[in-house]
């Protein structure tokens, strides 16, 4: 059959864009890496390169079109020997697809094969050959091993049946968000923070075979943090594996498996020593979609400690929110709450993106309430208002979530402040919405993070602020970082640079003109 050109995504949230001119006419021959359009966004130009040779048979949709949508046939290339009829036949099945008739799967959902995984080590041979095969092969894929996918796990657009994970429509506006996230009604168990991540990992892992553990440590000695507690027991050595003390090395493994078709979760055991491996996850994994106009996903999730711990000094102790939150192409969860980091680690895993799951080394003993369910998922991108208020706005992540807890209830029953806290779990895509909500009604806002001061996530926030709520301000906003030193080793000295609910506390009353 002829070969469906599909509309390139230039981004992971791009949906759809203007196939702006045709650098090819219906009749001409096409070599691999030959231009046959230019597609345009508000932000971008992109050239459509051909990933097969033939003969451009058919043009779907003009020149000048606006409103493309990804995903969809916008021509049809002739392979050698294939004639009128079967370019009929292929049209008919295309403008169907146009029509809504539905077969091409999105790029936010990937099908999902029940098979055992190829080998771990999958290599540059396999990722070159996955990248070259036709556009319309990547849609709908094989699984590794030839088997053909279960089509009831998926609906009629190729979507995984699984509506709590279900990818949000893109914001369009900074209007008030009014509808509140549902409360989880069912039973709950107490669990500590490692053994939430542990669950699910291998609920995961039970449902998915694509789905494989990879990390120092991981497997025999069960994690540097006792994360991965039995995991190799249950799963074996092929699923759960033992890397080398490399992080450049199994970081670019998991990234080529991930091109491949599988979805590895590499654990770092601290995301300092990924400093080894930051060219592979910013340049081979967040930039593969774009740099292959839309073709290539890379499902791989980057898990491990981040930020201050305790007493382990400079080059242990950095926060990283801010240096990948940064970068386009990546995906940033950094939660607080036990729930929030068992949903989010579950739905980081379905998302066909890179996505960098930052942990926090001090919360893995610490315990909550987990929903008692496998099916527990929380949607990347949305925030969640842990303490209502009407005074003052408190906007963190991770564990300074718990210290502008404590903030706020010090400020209610001494100085009758009451405080909203904004718990943003989600740094990439960032839930601007709910931050400017929550400022229009208090009117002043405060920024929390253990990060630097300079180029952080409070800077993106305080502009974010000026930009779309400067009216509403009657303070400025004031930011709660680390002081801007690298961490000491010396106990008394590192209390003073980590930032602590004291002094949210104090930067609170200070927009409040308490101060």
């Amino acid at each position: 059959m002829p070969i469906e050109v599909l509309m390139p995504a230039l981004s992971p949230t791009m949906t759809e864009g203007k196939l702006a001119t045709w650098q090819k006419a219906e009749g001409d021959s096409v070599a691999t890496g030959d231009v046959l359009a230019e597609i345009e966004t508000d932000k971008a130009t992109m050239e459509v390169e051909a990933v097969d040779e033939g003969t451009l048979g058919r043009i779907l949709v003009p020149a000048g079109t606006e409103g493309v949508a990804v995903n969809t046939p916008i021509a049809l290339l002739l392979a050698e020997g294939e004639t009128q009829a079967d370019l009929a036949t292929a049209e008919q099945a295309a403008r169907a697809k146009m029509d809504g008739g539905g077969g091409a799967a999105g790029p936010e959902h990937e099908p999902k094969p029940e098979t055992e995984p190829a080998a771990v080590g999958a290599g540059a041979a396999e990722a070159d050959a996955a990248s070259s095969a036709p556009a319309a092969a990547r849609t709908m894929p094989a699984t590794p091993s030839g088997e053909q996918v279960d089509k009831s796990l998926y609906d009629a657009d190729g979507n995984l049946r699984l509506p709590s994970i279900t990818a949000e429509e893109p914001r369009t506006s900074f209007a008030a968000v009014t509808a509140p996230e549902p409360e989880w009604t069912g039973g709950t168990r107490t669990q500590a923070l490692r053994e939430a991540l542990r669950d699910a990992m291998a609920e995961e892992m039970r449902t998915d075979s694509r789905v494989f553990l990879m990390g120092e440590e991981v497997a025999n000695y069960e994690g540097a943090y006792k994360v991965t507690v039995g995991m190799v027991q249950e799963f074996g050595a092929r699923r759960v594996v033992d890397t080398p003390i490399t992080e450049h090395g199994f970081a670019g493994v998991g990234i080529g498996a991930a091109f491949y078709g599988l979805r590895p979760i590499v654990e770092f055991m601290t995301w300092n020593f990924a400093m080894q491996a930051i060219d592979q996850i910013i340049n081979s994994a967040g930039k593969k979609l774009y740099m292959s106009g839309g073709q290539i996903n890379c499902p791989v999730t980057f898990r491990g400690p981040n930020g201050p711990a305790s007493r382990v000094a400079a080059q242990h102790s950095q926060e990283y929110a801010s240096w990948y939150a940064h970068v386009p192409g990546l995906k940033v969860i950094s939660p607080y709450h036990g729930a929030d980091y068992k949903g989010l680690l579950k739905s980081a895993i379905h998302d066909p993106n890179p996505v960098i799951f930052l942990e926090n080394e001090l919360l893995y003993g610490q315990t909550f309430e987990i929903p008692d369910t496998d099916d527990w998922y929380v949607p990347i991108g949305k925030a969640k208002v842990a303490r209502p208020g009407t005074d003052v706005t408190l906007v963190a992540h991770a564990i300074m979530v718990s210290r502008a807890l404590e903030a706020a209830e010090r400020l209610s029953q001494e100085e009758g402040i009451e405080a909203e806290v904004i718990d943003l779990r989600t740094l990439r895509p960032l839930d601007v919405d709910t931050v400017i909500a929550s400022l229009k009604k208090t009117n002043r806002m405060v920024t929390c993070e253990e990060g630097w001061p300079y180029a952080g996530i409070g800077s993106e926030l305080s502009a974010l602020a000026m930009e779309y709520a400067f009216d509403y301000l009657d303070a400025p906003v004031l930011r709660v970082c680390a002081k801007d030193v690298p961490q000491p080793y010396a106990a008394n000295l590192e209390k003073l640079t980590v930032p602590q609910a004291e002094d949210v506390f104090a930067a609170a009353r200070m927009v409040c003109y308490r101060a």
